[in-house]
């Protein structure tokens, strides 16, 4: 472990738990934003989302 040391000032009691609820409360939060700044996660979640329109690859020369 590179940052093995860490322990030696923090206990593990403390800082797995700390770095878990940071973990969560990151992942929350990106999840508010997408959800809030977006339309298409909203309509695709509740099962509206648009057709994918299908297009053809480009010709190769």
């Amino acid at each position: 472990m590179i940052y093995g040391k860490i322990w030696l000032v923090v206990k593990p009691s403390v800082g797995v738990p700390l770095i878990i609820a940071a973990v969560a409360i990151a992942s929350f939060a990106v999840h508010v934003a997408l959800v809030t700044n977006t339309t298409w996660v909203k309509a695709f979640l509740n099962g509206n989302a648009d057709k994918v329109a299908v297009t053809a690859p480009a010709a190769s020369k």
